[in-house]
């Protein structure tokens, strides 16, 4: 299956880091320059304008995924748990 490595995602910047660690596998992670960097992945994280529904404004953001030097297996499974751990609902 084909992840998206790209897309626009209605999180505040708490609730991102919260979930960080989990949807990483609980990987050691630095953040610098606007990304955070772990072995042999890269997540940048950006905010765009927040959505509006009415009088409703919700917080949104750009989150892009690089990979170095991962087989594309260990990407996938990257991405399985990445995408689950955001999900609404709790994954």
């Amino acid at each position: 299956m084909k992840f998206p490595r790209g897309y626009d995602a209605t999180i505040t910047r708490g609730d991102f880091l919260r979930l960080l660690p989990e949807a990483t596998g609980r990987q050691e992670f630095t953040e610098r320059d606007g990304a955070f960097h772990g072995s042999g992945w890269c997540v940048r994280f950006t905010p765009i304008p927040p959505l509006a529904i009415g009088m409703v404004r919700l917080d949104r953001h750009r989150v892009d995924i690089s990979f170095d030097g991962l087989t594309a297996e260990a990407e996938e499974a990257f991405m399985r748990r990445f995408t689950l751990a955001y999900q609404r609902g709790g994954g």
